[in-house]
């Protein structure tokens, strides 16, 4: 069973894609930290977000058992990401490596802003999870207040919003719902309900004959 977990930035399809993995006793990927991987990359070696024979390469060299998540975390590293996940060429040079971590016999649960369209289009499960942007603003500033960082909500309003505008509006793999997705809107949802609501839609999903 793959289950295909989308949604833009703060809105908590990493959290509840981590869950039903465990829930289901399957292997997960947060494909973003891919693109985190190579933008730490780029910016370890001081070269550009947008050069993209450099960020191709970096995508191609990535090696994710030596990489520390906790410096792929915060909120530059995100808009980073979005900047480097923009560009084509590492959008393909990333997709082979997340079709075989779906390919396991036992399945998957990844998630990211493409995987029900491109990455698994063909995936038993597919959910498409949001919010508004003011509620994963506010999620956002929390974790962050969290971990010291001062920033203001304002400006993580700001990030949340223009991170939607670019991965909305690229033109390759776009974020957007897939047309046999289940749509899960989390605005007002405590983690405990949004959990209950993914997995009954996993549930109604593995019910529908093939």
């Amino acid at each position: 069973m793959i289950i295909a977990i989308d949604g833009p930035a703060a809105s908590g399809k990493g959290t509840l894609a981590k869950r039903l993995a465990l829930h289901y006793g399957l292997p997960h990927l947060d494909t973003g930290l891919l693109y985190r991987a190579v933008a730490r990359t780029l910016l370890d070696h001081h070269d550009p977000l947008g050069d993209e024979a450099l960020a191709v390469r970096a995508a191609q060299s990535l090696d994710l058992a030596h990489l520390d998540e906790t410096r792929l975390r915060g909120r530059e590293m995100g808009e980073a990401a979005s900047v480097v996940a923009a560009i084509p060429a590492v959008r393909t040079a990333l997709t082979a490596w997340q079709r075989q971590f779906a390919a396991r016999p036992e399945g998957a649960v990844l998630d990211g802003r493409d995987i029900g369209t491109v990455i698994c289009p063909d995936a038993q499960v597919k959910i498409f999870v949001t919010a508004s942007a003011e509620e994963r603003a506010r999620r956002r500033h929390r974790e962050l207040a969290g971990r010291g960082d001062p920033t203001p909500y304002e400006d993580v309003l700001a990030d949340i919003r223009k991170r939607d505008a670019r991965d909305s509006g690229r033109t390759t793999a776009p974020l957007v719902a897939a047309a046999d997705a289940r749509l899960l809107d989390t605005t007002d949802l405590g983690i405990e309900q949004a959990f209950q609501a993914a997995v009954a839609h996993v549930e109604a999903a593995r019910r529908e004959p093939d």
